[in-house]
């Protein structure tokens, strides 16, 4: 059994067979064969290592050619190891006596050898490791030919362990089937990670170099809890488990009890909670667990799953259909938030070491003026369905707020002219998500009709951290002292200024932060639709002056530890069924 650390991002808990994407995007599935098979497929490896062993050769001649027999030796050290009779009787084996596929069988043989040469000493060993790798991926290129396998196209229930999934591949999977995932890299805020939670898929992160370890077919746990990755769980393990998601869903089913309440305080305040959506589909998971409304739609997500942008008419659709399945309930659409380098058809800036430093968000959208402006007519023709409200993405200076305003005002013109109807009192906000704009936001307050706390990004600015970068996750936490203080600035500047300010960011879908948030004076908070019966049992159970005092008390501790104990006390006194 091996237990490994990494970021949890979306929780739940997932015990099941692991299914093997390598850094090449291969599926490596344990798929058994039939005995009239066997024959064909010997001799589909045989004709894989053929062509891999060509393909060296090719490359041993002209590297030898150029630089010499010397640089050219570890061509031959892998044609060498790739024809080993040793190798070559063990792949044999498990095809004709286990019936494993060539695809399975290669992966699971050469594995086992870099795991035992990695084991080695020698400071030589690692980078013999790494040619048995590189043998692997090329025998697979060879073995999968065209026939490489979609995420998508998962029709059975598995456990994705990859080196990383993008936005786009984690918003194809299907939670039927993908139970779970986990990924080499990667950090918490991601949009991996947010797909993840909306999908409603347990998910760890982070976990660092570990897919050499593990075949296709073997069993895992995954704790999107704690973070945690088990790989070869004894029985016992899986038993624990197969419990802690029995109590789960005893848990979740009584919260289903609250859907249809109001999240009340228990002196009788209204807390309005709303969802956070990433694709029309989800309205119905929103409404489901009992939302108000939606108070984050992610509009990027209608790029990132294609290869092509959006057109108005699409776009207007998918905004139409969010608007009009809720009834007159408000929906705040927030423009686009991508970086450059994720945006189809538009290539990566040159010199863009940090993208979230860089051109993303509003700044990109200013800088590809027809895009932006073909989203902005989009959503104003959809407000004609419901209660829809506009929000500007990681605004950070008065300028950029005036020039995205500007761009709304061309696209109500081009509509005037072309006779086409609109909300013509469409709300207009922006998210509050550096600290550039909580010290401005008295200016911000005159230019909007509402603040929208955006925890997610606002942390990583605060705290100068990497969301996805695991060497320093540990620092990448809501509960710093310095990120409350800029929530409660944030609060107090636009309650003096009478303009509505909620959050949607991901701090506010734990129950350990309500009593605070509340306590701060916020009253509007939108989360991931799973999210929402927890926090409204919180909301039911507390009265607003205990938050209150609560929430002093956060603002006079020194560090993120002493205000997450804290918290984690209060709440218990709050809800001492639940643990936290």
């Amino acid at each position: 059994m091996e237990r490994l650390q990494g970021i949890a991002v979306s929780p739940g808990v997932a015990i099941g067979e692991v299914l093997v994407m390598d850094n090449e995007g291969f599926r490596i599935p344990r798929r058994f064969l039939s005995r009239d098979a066997v024959d064909d497929e010997m001799e589909r490896l045989d004709k894989a290592i053929a062509a891999s062993t060509a393909e060296i050769e090719r490359h041993r001649v002209r590297v030898s050619q150029q630089l010499g027999k010397d640089s050219a030796a570890i061509f031959s050290a892998h044609i060498q190891m790739l024809n080993d009779r040793g190798l070559r009787a063990k792949l044999e084996e498990m095809i004709r006596q286990r019936h494993y596929s060539p695809e399975y069988a290669v992966s699971r043989a050469l594995r086992y050898y870099a795991k035992i040469i990695q084991s080695l000493e020698g400071d030589y060993m690692p980078e013999r490791a790494t040619d048995i790798f590189d043998i692997e991926k090329r025998l697979l290129r060879h073995l999968f030919g065209k026939r490489r396998e979609e995420l998508a196209h998962i029709n059975a229930e598995v456990l994705v362990l990859a080196h990383t999934l993008t936005p786009s591949e984690t918003s194809h999977l299907n939670p039927k089937y993908v139970k779970g995932f986990v990924t080499e890299i990667g950090g918490a805020g991601s949009h991996t990670a947010i797909v993840a939670e909306a999908l409603g898929i347990p998910a760890v992160v982070g976990i660092g170099p570990f897919l050499s370890n593990v075949s296709g077919g073997e069993t895992a746990i995954i704790d999107g809890y704690q973070g945690v990755v088990i790989l070869h769980p004894d029985e016992e393990t899986i038993a624990r488990y197969r419990h802690e998601v029995v109590q789960y869903h005893t848990h979740a089913a009584k919260l289903e009890k609250l859907r249809d309440l109001p999240a009340v305080t228990a002196d009788q305040v209204t807390i309005q909670l709303l969802g956070n959506i990433e694709f029309p589909y989800e309205v119905e998971q929103c409404q489901k667990r009992g939302a108000n409304g939606i108070g984050l739609y992610r509009t990027e997500f209608l790029f990132l799953s294609r290869d092509t942008e959006p057109t108005e008419e699409e776009q207007t659709a998918a905004y139409t259909a969010v608007a009009t399945a809720l009834k007159g309930q408000p929906v705040v659409m927030r423009t686009i938030d991508l970086g450059a380098d994720k945006m189809p058809g538009l290539s990566p800036p040159e010199d863009e070491d940090n993208p979230f430093l860089g051109l993303r968000s509003i700044r990109l959208a200013l800088k590809n003026p027809e895009m932006f402006r073909t989203q902005l007519r989009a959503i104003l023709r959809a407000s004609t369905a419901g209660n829809i409200s506009i929000m500007f993405p990681l605004v950070s200076t008065l300028l950029e707020l005036k020039h995205a305003k500007m761009m709304l005002r061309e696209a109500r013109e081009d509509l005037d002219e072309e006779g086409a109807a609109y909300d013509r009192d469409i709300k207009v906000g922006m998210m509050v998500e550096v600290p550039s704009a909580v010290v401005m936001l008295d200016h911000f307050a005159e230019e909007v009709d509402f603040f929208s706390i955006g925890t997610n990004d606002l942390i990583q600015y605060a705290l100068a951290v990497d969301r996805s970068n695991k060497d320093v996750a540990g620092l990448y936490t809501a509960a710093d002292p310095a990120v409350i203080r800029l929530i409660d600035m944030a609060v107090r500047t636009a309650q003096s200024r009478e303009v509505p300010i909620s959050m949607c960011g991901q701090m506010c879908g734990s129950p350990l932060y309500t009593m605070l948030l509340l306590g701060l004076g916020l009253r509007s908070l939108s989360l991931t639709p799973a999210a929402i019966p927890e926090v409204k049992q919180v909301c039911r159970r507390v009265n607003l002056s205990s938050c209150e005092r609560v929430a002093q008390r956060v603002l006079e501790l020194e560090s993120a530890r002493d205000v997450k104990t804290y918290l984690k006390e209060e709440l218990s006194k709050v809800l001492p069924e639940v643990p936290v």
